[in-house]
């Protein structure tokens, strides 16, 4: 047995000082008072006075390049990332190599999990113009959900055809997140600044090639083939003020239609381009202090109902060029929830609300079977934070295999301590037991 002594539990809307006792992979009792002498005699006691015990993180939006992409990422590299920075399961997108367009390239995955991930894990299986037959046969007590990429996909993942759209919202009975951005609008835009600059087109225009406009357009289409055929869709990483107008503030529980915010789009801004070039390169873009300010609104009114990364690792080398040249994504899973106390010491959001948005609600949206909480029975995914302890970013210290990030030489003024997943300290203190496994992800109908 393992006994969390004396923690500010960060919990279900409150902060209380109580201890966790861990039995196998289960939290088995949260006393709020004294704890018995005879459990704490039979206990390994870790002391944690002055620390913040948060349930594990859940990301439901991860890209760990396993398999085909490996020389950037893969499941072993980033889950031990994920474990570091408090992460405890994570979703994993189907764009590989090969694309995860299959039960069977599905099932392949699951293997790798099993054998790679420190943390929980699950898949999404990936749409394509023609695989509706395959996506019918996912299991959703095992698969997260059916990825959409609406905008910038690679291979032949851009599901762009509307007669498709129209089958997999009707017929695809389980979750369907989409990534939404309007190709056409972009090409229009890309050729418009080609005649201006050429084919060396500034990275600080990235925003304007793919537009608000774009956005706005694409995710009113997943939203409108939703509500036509009663789908379960989650709008992933928004990053517009003007698409916050299309989601509800209503509770949790009765909504079928969720929005995704990813940290770096509430963190950065476009001025930021100007210091940080492409290694700030998503798509969907940085974009405005306006849109930022919007998007941090709409996650704490409810409009937005979850926080995630899109942590899509590069090597720097493939983020060398402007607009067009250099590779869309970057490392984010080991400073996410870094990032989000740090808004939380700013003022932006509590404590508490973080845990909902990082932990509570990807439970609850997903379903995922008895996680996301500290509750008595749950699965014993925690993380100790140490609130008074700065975290300088060093290319010492970032556990991605590519190597960098783009928030090296930030100050945040927490620092992830512990991390158990199902019970075991997978993390302490800069040392990560790479023997521990994670679990498949299971969930309720």
């Amino acid at each position: 047995m393992i006994l969390i002594y004396n923690a500010t539990v960060v919990n279900e809307g409150e902060s209380f000082i109580a201890s966790v006792l861990i039995e196998g992979d289960k939290i088995a009792k949260i006393y709020r008072s004294a704890v018995p002498e005879n459990t704490l005699n039979r206990s390994t006691v870790v002391n944690a006075s002055g620390l913040c015990l948060f349930p594990g993180a859940i990301d439901d939006q991860v890209h760990f390049r396993d398999p085909g992409l490996t020389h950037k990422g893969d499941i072993a590299s980033e889950s031990r990332a994920a474990v570091a920075g408090g992460v405890t399961s994570f979703m994993d997108m189907p764009n590989t190599k090969p694309q995860t367009v299959s039960i069977d390239k599905l099932n392949e995955k699951f293997d790798l999990g099993y054998e790679k991930s420190l943390a929980n894990f699950s898949f999404y299986l990936g749409a394509t113009n023609d695989n509706i037959k395959e996506l019918g046969k996912a299991d959703p007590k095992r698969v997260c959900g059916v990825k959409v990429f609406m905008g910038a996909s690679t291979g032949n993942m851009l599901v762009d055809d509307g007669k498709a759209l129209q089958r997999i919202f009707a017929e695809v009975d389980m979750l369907i997140a989409t990534h939404c951005e309007k190709e056409e609008i972009i090409r229009r835009n890309v050729e418009a600044y080609k005649a201006r600059f050429g084919e060396d087109i500034p990275v600080k225009y990235h925003p304007l090639i793919r537009s608000e406009e774009a956005r706005y357009q694409s995710s009113a289409q997943a939203v409108e083939l939703a509500d036509k055929y009663g789908s379960r869709l989650h709008v992933l990483h928004l990053s517009t003020e003007r698409e916050m107008a299309l989601f509800s503030d209503a509770p949790l529980k009765d909504k079928k239609i969720t929005a995704e915010v990813c940290v770096h789009h509430l963190w950065f801004t476009d001025a930021d381009y100007d210091r940080l070039g492409t290694r700030i390169k998503w798509n969907p873009a940085i974009s405005t202090l306006r849109d930022r300010e919007g998007l941090r609104s709409a996650l704490k009114s409810g409009k937005i109902d979850l926080v995630a990364t899109d942590h899509a690792p590069h090597l720097l080398s493939e983020k060398e060029g402007g607009c067009l040249k250099a590779a869309s994504g970057g490392p984010l899973v080991q400073h996410s929830l870094l990032i989000m106390l740090e808004l939380a010491k700013q003022g932006v959001f509590s404590r508490e609300e973080i845990v909902e948005k990082m932990c509570h609600v990807p439970a609850e949206l997903f379903r995922v079977k008895n996680r996301g909480y500290i509750r008595e029975g749950y699965f014993a995914d925690l993380v100790l934070v140490n609130p008074a302890k700065p975290h300088t970013v060093t290319a010492e210290n970032i556990r991605y295999k590519c190597g960098w990030s783009p928030l090296e030489g930030c100050t945040f003024s927490h620092t992830v301590e512990k991390t158990f997943v199902n019970g075991k300290l997978v993390f302490d203190q800069g040392k990560i037991d790479d023997s521990v496994r994670g679990m498949a992800l299971e969930f309720k109908n």
